[in-house]
C-alpha cells in the first residue's frame, strides 16, 4: 500500500467509509456527470455579450495587460507584429502546435518568426491560446498540452495570449463548463488562471514586475462574441 493510498484509507476507516462502495462511486459519478451550479456574482449575470468583453477588457488592462482588438483570425498575425515593433520587441515567437496557432495566415507578417515547442530560456515571446476568458474578473483560463506548452506562460518575458471573444464568458462556473465539455474526465494535468503580467509587492511594498513569470502581457482578442452564452 502506497502512502497515499494508507493516507485515504484511515480517512475512510475514521468516517466509516469503504473505498468499494458502490453506492458511493455511483453518487461521485453522478455529481461529475451533472455537476450541480453556483450562485452566480450579479457583476456577470445575463448580460449581454459586448459588455462582458468589455469587462473583461477592462479587468485586463487594470492589470497593466495589453488588450488588442480583431475582427478575424486573420488579423493576428499583423496584430502582433504591430504590438512587438511597438514596444521594441524581437520579431519571433515561440508557441506550441495549437490548431488555431498553426493555420494563421503567417505569411501576412512577414519577418515574423514562428518557432515551435516548449519554450527555451532564449525566447523573449510566448504565444499561447486561451481555453477560455472570465469576465468575472478578467482571468484567462489555459491548459497545459503539447498545444499550448505551459512553459510558454511562464518562461519568455512577453507573453501574446489569443482568445476568440466567443470564448470569453461570465462567471467561473461557465468556464468549467467548457473545460468538462472539450476534455470529459481526461482533464489536462494543469490549469492556469492568469490575470495579468506577473507582478509582486512583497518585497519593501514596492510592485516588481516579472518576478515570477511575464513582464509583459498582450491579449489579442479575435472574433465576434457567442451571442447565446448558453450554446457554449
Amino acid at each position: 500500500m502506497s502512502t497515499r493510498e494508507a493516507v485515504l484509507a484511515k480517512v475512510r476507516a475514521g468516517i466509516g467509509r469503504v473505498a468499494s462502495d458502490p453506492g458511493r462511486r455511483a453518487a461521485i459519478e453522478g455529481r461529475l456527470r451533472s455537476p450541480a451550479r453556483h450562485t452566480v456574482p450579479a457583476r456577470t449575470a445575463s448580460k449581454p455579450p459586448q459588455e462582458l468583453v468589455a469587462l473583461l477588457r477592462a479587468f485586463l488592462e487594470s492589470q497593466t495587460a495589453t488588450v488588442i482588438e480583431v475582427a478575424s483570425s486573420e488579423l493576428v498575425p499583423g496584430a502582433i507584429a504591430s504590438y512587438l515593433r511597438a514596444n521594441n520587441l524581437p520579431a519571433r515567437l515561440r508557441a506550441g502546435h495549437d490548431p488555431l496557432i498553426v493555420d494563421l495566415p503567417w505569411g501576412t507578417a512577414p519577418g515574423l518568426l514562428l518557432e515551435r515547442g516548449p519554450a527555451q530560456a532564449s525566447d523573449s515571446t510566448g504565444l499561447t491560446r486561451a481555453l477560455a476568458g472570465v469576465a468575472e474578473t478578467g482571468t484567462l483560463i489555459l491548459v497545459s498540452g503539447p498545444e499550448n506548452p505551459v512553459t510558454l506562460n511562464f518562461l519568455p518575458e512577453t507573453h501574446i495570449v489569443l482568445l476568440a471573444a466567443a470564448d470569453i464568458v461570465g462567471p467561473y462556473e461557465d468556464a468549467w463548463v467548457r473545460l468538462r465539455k472539450r476534455f470529459g474526465q481526461a482533464l489536462p494535468r494543469t490549469v492556469n488562471m492568469i490575470s495579468g503580467p506577473s507582478c509582486t509587492g512583497d518585497i519593501g511594498s514596492s510592485i516588481i514586475r516579472g518576478a515570477h513569470g511575464p513582464r509583459r502581457m498582450c491579449v489579442v482578442i479575435f472574433g465576434e462574441p457567442l451571442r447565446d452564452q448558453s450554446a457554449s
